[in-house]
């Protein structure tokens, strides 16, 4: 019996399914396919999140990553030109449990299912979730790969066999912006939609490692009158621009693949007297500046229930997280002091440079989705600059 005979014995397509969702581990699920009718390769992950998933299929920091969603409902609101994190998608695509509905929300403007094929993403739906989430948290990440339109289960094979994962992949370079700009919209503000704040006192350059746009609006409604610059921008191009402080943004991929470039300009940074403030890739490469490590997690971090607890002060925060990379803690320098960790996993989820104002964060402050109690973080972000000025 020939190699493929068997393959196709193994793998039989059941009747009325037209996708199918391969793991590494040879498992197929089937099911229904939804937006662009294609196969894709990557890293598969699971998020928590009950809401929110046009902005998580939208956050650059899903670069080379298919999404399971634990919330079955997804699609129930539609989608809108205003809940986009990026002007891209970020996420290869994703992984359904029960099949996309007609919307019901005042604030929809297309049909999700409409939505993926404008986006040019794949989706599988009616899989059992569960069982996927519950693979990737015994086992860890999974390479897997969607077929929409053309079955070919040897194909899928082959291509997970050959995708190299993340680990030691730069895709910060691949989301950047190609050209400065200006950012001044606020956060949403109800029926005005996003507002547009008055006083903007203090300059920041923005390094854009896959920056969310619900960052920026914090940013920009803080007090901060934002440039938004590429990756591989210079520390001598960002000081000659005067600054009053630095902002490194979250973002795709291995913190250690941008060694090159991102750590030694943040090295750079560090040695001028100006407050700098890290979200997720930004805080692991801050940490890999000052002299840690951060290594690949089992299966990462990603939802918007996740307990940390500030060490500063005994309070618990619940947060938005999307990471899959963490700081190693025995590998924190003198001076670097932990200042927020994980409540789920006692992983590292925060840090500050002692005597300077220099901090950073695992997680989402901005939420989007999720909730906000980390805002605070913002302001303490412009308190510095504030302090900052006054020694000046």
């Amino acid at each position: 019996m020939t190699v493929a005979k068997n393959i196709a014995e193994k793998y039989q397509r059941p009747p009325n399914k037209d996708a199918a969702l391969i793991l590494d581990d040879g498992s197929v699920f089937w099911g229904t396919g939804a937006g662009e009718k294609k196969s894709i390769t990557g890293e598969l992950c699971f998020n928590t999140s009950l809401t929110g998933y046009q902005e998580v299929l939208t956050d650059p920091s899903y670069a080379g990553q298919i999404i399971t969603f634990t919330f079955p409902h997804i699609g129930n609101v539609g989608t809108n030109e205003d809940d986009n994190e990026s002007l891209k998608t970020g996420a290869l695509g994703c992984i359904l449990s029960a099949d996309i509905t007609e919307p019901s929300n005042w604030r929809s403007g297309l049909a999700l299912k409409q939505w993926l094929k404008k986006n040019n993403l794949v989706a599988v739906t009616g899989i059992d979730t569960r069982q996927v989430t519950k693979r990737i948290r015994k086992r860890g990440y999974a390479t897997a790969t969607i077929l929409y339109g053309k079955i070919d289960i040897e194909a899928g094979l082959r291509e997970i066999s050959q995708f190299s994962g993340l680990e030691g992949l730069d895709l910060a370079k691949e989301v950047t912006c190609k050209e400065p700009y200006d950012w001044t919209q606020g956060v949403w503000s109800g029926n005005e939609r996003y507002s547009n704040p008055q006083e903007q006192r203090y300059f920041v350059i923005a390094l854009d490692f896959g920056i969310k746009r619900n960052i920026a609006r914090s940013l920009a409604s803080a007090g901060c009158r934002l440039k938004i610059m590429p990756a591989t921008t210079s520390a001598k191009e960002i000081m000659a621009l005067n600054p009053d402080g630095i902002f490194l943004s979250n973002g795709p991929g291995d913190p250690e693949a941008t060694g090159k470039y991102a750590v030694p300009m943040i090295q750079m940074l560090m040695q001028e007297d100006i407050p700098i403030f890290g979200i997720c890739l930004g805080h692991q490469m801050l940490a890999l500046a000052l002299g840690a490590k951060t290594k690949k997690m089992h299966h990462g971090h990603r939802g918007s229930n996740h307990p940390v607890k500030n060490l500063e002060n005994s309070k618990i925060e619940i947060t938005s997280q999307n990471h899959g990379f963490v700081v190693e803690r025995n590998s924190l320098p003198p001076g670097v002091i932990e200042t927020h960790k994980s409540l789920f996993d006692d992983t590292v989820e925060g840090i500050r440079v002692e005597g300077k104002k220099i901090f950073s964060v695992q997680y989402h402050p901005e939420a989007s989705p999720g909730p906000q109690d980390s805002q605070y973080l913002f302001t303490k972000f412009i308190e510095d600059m504030k302090k900052n000025a006054k020694t000046k």
